[in-house]
């Protein structure tokens, strides 16, 4: 089970990093087209605005995953050993009911902008917002993996440098 674990985040931080580096030669491509040559890809900017919001979208999962989104600790510091537990598992819960929420919310977003299509590449709108539902399932699945060790300890975040 771990080495699949291990296969899905590295898929999905493959992925991030292809869709990063892709978006970069796009962009990259298109300014110096524009100022060697007094011509641009009339889709760069297109491609560049739905890549981010793809990129974006695939890689809250892994953020979550990591702690590395903002979170407020406060109140769980304050609390006991077992009362830590018990909001850890509240927290759990909702996080799991807003996400798949949120797939269900996306799905039907997506749907209702099927007929739409992207002014530049005529894509159909609802590919570029299909990536809200798989965000948010990919966030379930990280969330999932991660579940038993953020029960035990939380998810931490470090501000400082390792010392090594």
């Amino acid at each position: 089970m771990r080495r699949i674990e291990h296969a899905f985040v590295a898929l999905n931080g493959a992925v991030l990093v292809l869709g990063l580096a892709a978006m970069a030669g796009i962009l990259g491509w298109n300014v110096a087209g524009r100022y060697l040559t007094g011509n641009s890809l009339t889709w760069a900017d297109e491609v560049a605005r739905y890549s981010m919001i793809w990129l974006t979208f695939l890689g809250c999962g892994l953020a979550l995953r990591h702690g590395a989104h903002a979170a407020i600790t406060n109140a769980q510091d304050a609390l006991p050993a077992r009362g830590q537990l018990v909001l850890r598992g509240v927290i759990l819960l909702i996080l799991f009911g807003f996400f798949a929420f949120m797939v269900w919310v996306g799905i039907d977003y997506m749907n209702r902008t099927s007929i739409q299509r992207s002014a530049a590449l005529q894509v159909p709108m609802k590919w570029i917002y299909a990536a809200m539902p798989v965000g948010f399932l990919l966030m379930i699945l990280h969330l999932a993996l991660v579940a038993p060790q953020y029960l035990r300890a939380g998810l931490q975040q470090s501000d400082e440098a390792p010392v090594g």
